[in-house]
C-alpha cells in the first residue's frame, strides 16, 4: 500500500500479480474503492484506518478488476456497486455510461466511455483523478482484447483532452515493460531513458510509478505521440500515413509482439 497526498488521500493497493486497487478518501474518512480484484488487502486497509466506505466503481468486466466485489459486499451489503453494462452480472448494482455524473458523499465523478481493452470500458474522472482502468497506464496503453485499434485510438483521444494535471490512475503496473517498448522504438529519446532509470529505481525500492500525470505521458507515452513524423517513419516504414489511428494500430501490434 502507498499512500499518495494530493487534493484528498489517494491509496494504491498492490493485488494479485501486477494490480492496482485504488482508494479515494476524503476528509471525513469516507471513501471510495476503484476495481477491487482481491478483497483481502482492501479489507485490511478499510480495518486499520476505520474507513467508511461509500461506493464501489468497476471500469470493466475482467476478473482481476473485480474478483473482490462479493467478498466486500459481504462486509458493506448496502453500498451501491458502479459499473457499465458489461459489469451487470459480475457485481454491478448501478449501471452507468458516459456522460452520467456520479455523486458520491462530497466527490463528483463524470463517466468517460473508453472502449478499446474491453467494448463497454469506462473511466472515471474526479478532477485531478482519472480512474482509467486498462486504457492507459504510464508509457504504455491496454491490449485490445475486444475493441479496435480505431475505438482505443479514439479513447486515448479523449483522455488526450483533459487538463495537464490529471493524475492518471491506471489498472496495472506495467511501466518497466512499456518503456522497454518504447526504447526499441525511440532509442535516442533522452526523456524516455531518464524515465527507465527512474522507474528501475522506484521498483527497485518497491514504490509504485502510478499515478502519473497526464502532462508527462503527453512526453513519455509513445501512444499518445502518433502524431510525430519522427515516430510514424519507425512504425510505418514505407507504408503511406491514412490516420493517426492506422499509426496507433501498428504500434499496438508491435507492442504485442515485443
Amino acid at each position: 500500500m502507498v499512500e499518495h497526498r494530493y487534493r484528498m488521500n489517494l491509496i494504491s493497493i498492490p493485488a494479485l500479480q501486477d494490480n492496482y486497487i485504488w482508494l479515494l478518501i476524503d476528509e471525513q474518512d469516507h471513501c471510495i474503492i476503484v476495481d477491487p480484484g482481491e478483497a483481502s488487502p482492501v479489507l485490511a486497509i478499510l480495518n486499520k484506518r476505520h474507513l467508511i466506505v461509500d461506493a464501489i466503481l468497476l471500469t470493466h468486466h475482467h476478473q482481476d478488476h473485480l474478483d473482490g466485489v462479493p467478498e466486500l459486499l459481504k462486509h458493506f451489503p448496502q453500498i451501491p456497486v458502479y459499473g457499465p453494462r458489461e459489469t451487470e452480472k459480475k457485481g454491478a448494482t448501478k449501471l452507468i455510461e458516459e456522460g452520467d455524473d456520479l455523486i458520491i458523499g462530497r466527490q463528483n465523478f463524470s463517466v468517460i466511455a473508453v472502449p478499446g481493452h474491453t467494448l463497454g470500458h469506462i473511466a472515471y474522472y474526479n478532477a485531478p483523478y482519472l480512474f482509467c482502468g486498462d486504457t492507459l497506464f504510464s508509457a504504455g496503453c491496454g491490449r485490445l482484447f475486444e475493441g479496435t485499434g480505431d475505438q482505443m485510438y479514439r479513447s486515448l483521444q479523449k483522455i488526450m483532452q483533459l487538463p495537464d494535471d490529471t493524475l492518471i490512475c491506471g489498472g496495472h503496473e506495467y511501466t518497466l515493460s512499456n518503456l522497454a517498448f518504447a526504447r526499441s522504438i525511440l532509442a535516442e529519446d533522452k526523456k524516455i531513458e531518464a524515465y527507465q532509470k527512474k522507474v528501475m529505481q522506484l521498483r527497485a525500492e518497491k514504490q509504485p510509478s502510478l499515478p502519473t500525470t497526464l502532462q508527462w505521458e503527453r512526453e513519455i507515452n509513445i501512444f499518445l505521440r502518433c502524431d510525430e513524423i519522427e515516430l510514424q517513419k519507425r512504425v510505418l516504414g514505407g507504408k503511406s500515413l491514412t490516420s493517426l489511428s492506422l499509426v496507433f494500430s501498428a504500434l499496438r501490434m508491435m507492442k504485442d509482439r515485443f
